[in-house]
Parts: C-alpha cells; structure tokens; sequence
C-alpha cells in the first residue's frame, strides 16, 4: 500500500510505540512496516493543486471580463453579440457541465477532482450567465442584488437537486453578498442600516444562518448541507466580531481614525466573550468545529489587541521579544497536548 511520506512517518512512529508498549512483537513489527510503502511523490496532491490553480485563474479571466469595459467593448466590436445570446450560451454551457459533472461522478468517481473542476466551471458560467442577464435587464436602478437572489435560488436549487455540497458552499456565499448588497441598497448606500454598519450586520447574518444550520440538522432533507452551512454561519459570525471588535459600529475610517483604539475595548469583550462561550460549548457538547472556530479567534482576537494597545507604546525589540515568547509557550504546550493524545 502507497501512502504519503507523512502518513508513512506516522505509521513507523505508531508501530515503534506499540513495540516499546509490548503490544505487538517484532515479527509483526516488521510485517506491517512492509505493509505499506511511501510515495516518492504525491501525484494526487499535484493533480488537486493543479485543478484549484487551473480554476483560480479561469475564474479570474472570468471576473476581467466582467469588469473590463474595454475588454468587452472590444469583444462587441469583434464579434458584436448580444448580452442575451451570451446569457443563453453561458447558460447551456453550464447546464451541459451540471450534466457531465454528476454523470462522471457516477460513472468515474475515482476521477473525484476532475470531476469537482467540471461542476466548478459550471458554478461560473452560470454566474456569468446571471450577470449577462442582468445586463439584459438593466433599467439604471443601481438595484442589482435581485441578481444575487436569483443566483441564490439556482445554486441552492441546483445542489439540492445534485446532492452537491460544492454548489450549497457558492449557495452560501451567494446568499451573504446578497445581503450585504440588499441592506446597502435599502439604506440608499449610506453607512448605516437599522444603525448598524457592516460587520455588525454580518454578526447577525451569521449568528441566524448558524442557527438555521441546527433546524437543517433536524430535517433528515437538508441533514446533508448542515456542516457545510454550519462553518459558513461561524465562518460569517467569527470573522464578522473580529472585524467589529477593530473598528467598533464605526461606519467610515475617518471617524475611526478620531477616537482612541481603547474606546472600543468593549467591542473586543464581546468578540472574547463569544469565542469563549464557542469554546465551552465544543468541549461540553464535544463539537469540534465550535471549539476550534472558539479557540483560534480567542487567540487572534488577543493578539489584535496586542497589537493595537502596544506597537505605537513599546520598543519594537521588546515587542517582539514578548510575541516570540508568547509563541514559544503556546507551541510547547501544544507539542504537549498531542504528545499526550499520541500515547492514548
């Protein structure tokens, strides 16, 4: 059996401990290291690492398009297509990927990143399909979250439908740039919306889809989508109180700039106190994600205000000197705890 070098050093570490433990002698010691082989290179990891690269720049020559004036005045001249005609096309084209895609993960799931990359250029020619539709139905209105809605419903429904987790993930995202755009254009783009500005609105985006992952996990229909709209909510309401516990309901950074980083001090007791309550609530109800989303901005929220409170105040050797220790203490600590996990 092939494995990866990683997974190889693993095993020989596992088969050594239960040698000295006297679990197993040296005879079978010897034939499970024979068992299995690391790879010299891992092509699988090259192969995913390439469809994400392959991927990444499509979708980028895929947004130049949409945003370059010049480049689409360009095309016009050339080939002087309607918006509707490419809307169409797009549409096809992706419909046909949708096709393609399920049927190869049926017929070819050991082809599993392939396969993903084929739904993938779909999920963006059906973005590219919306958006040249919208340009169709362009009355100058400004008014153009509809268009996210509808990509909502059609990502949504889509991977429903396919059962796909990958179109739920676009779903979501879909669904966040929706809001914001809604509640911008609600509020006639001014700062605030109901007084809140953005990351506080996005507290509450992700706090109610967070929620709503728990009524999905209750519903045996949708019990497929819950993890992937349970990260997205933290995901969503995590980064949302990092943000505010910065810069506070601050709407424009020229009223940021005049008050005191320590004003907001309260915003940043908030954001501690919600990642301290995730963390309990992990290791009470043995739920990963909580525990680690709770931890990890526990420990970015804590040297955000060490950064805000003491770059200006300290003398930069110092002020690394105590980074370099903080850090020193936690790997040690960590290399513990696994140390301890590794034995059981």
């Amino acid at each position: 059996m092939k494995v990866d070098r990683e997974k190889s050093e693993f095993l020989d570490d596992m088969i050594e401990q239960w040698q000295s433990d006297g679990l197993i002698n040296e005879e079978t010691g010897d034939k499970l290291r024979k068992s299995y082989e690391a790879k010299n290179f891992d092509w699988l990891r090259l192969a995913q690492y390439a469809f994400w690269v392959a991927l990444a720049c499509g979708f980028i020559a895929l947004g130049s398009l949409l945003i370059d004036n010049s480049i689409l005045n360009y095309l016009k001249r050339v080939y002087n297509t309607p918006n509707i005609v490419i809307a169409i096309v797009s549409g096809g084209l992706a419909g046909w990927l949708y096709i393609l895609g399920f049927r190869r993960k049926k017929s070819l799931p050991h082809l599993k990143f392939s396969n993903e990359a084929i739904v993938f250029s779909a999920i963006l020619l059906t973005a590219n399909a919306i958006a040249y539709f919208g340009k169709v139905l362009d009355n100058g209105s400004g008014n153009f979250s509809i268009l996210i809605l509808i990509s909502v419903f059609i990502y949504g429904t889509l991977g429903y439908i396919f059962n796909s987790r990958l179109i739920w993930i676009f779903a979501l995202i879909s669904l966040g740039a929706w809001f914001g755009t809604e509640t911008g254009y609600l509020s006639r783009w001014n700062y605030y919306f109901l007084g809140m500005n953005y990351p506080l609105r996005f507290v509450v985006f992700g706090a109610v889809l967070t929620a709503a992952s728990f009524i999905m996990k209750a519903i045996p229909k949708t019990q497929h989508f819950f993890l992937a709209t349970y990260i997205a909510g933290m995901v969503y309401l995590f980064v949302s109180l990092w943000a505010l516990s910065v810069f506070g309901n601050f709407a424009s950074l020229d009223e940021w700039y005049k008050v005191r980083q320590l004003s907001l001090f309260y915003w940043a007791l908030i954001s501690a106190a919600v990642c301290a309550a995730s963390t309990l609530f992990g290791l009470k109800y043995r739920d990963d994600i909580a525990r680690e989303f709770g931890i990890t901005f526990l420990f970015i929220n804590l040297y955000t205000r060490y950064f805000e409170y003491f770059w200006d105040s300290w003398h930069k050797a110092l002020f690394f000197s105590v980074l370099a220790a903080s850090f020193w203490l936690i790997g040690r600590k960590a290399e513990k705890i696994w140390n301890v996990e590794f034995l059981k």
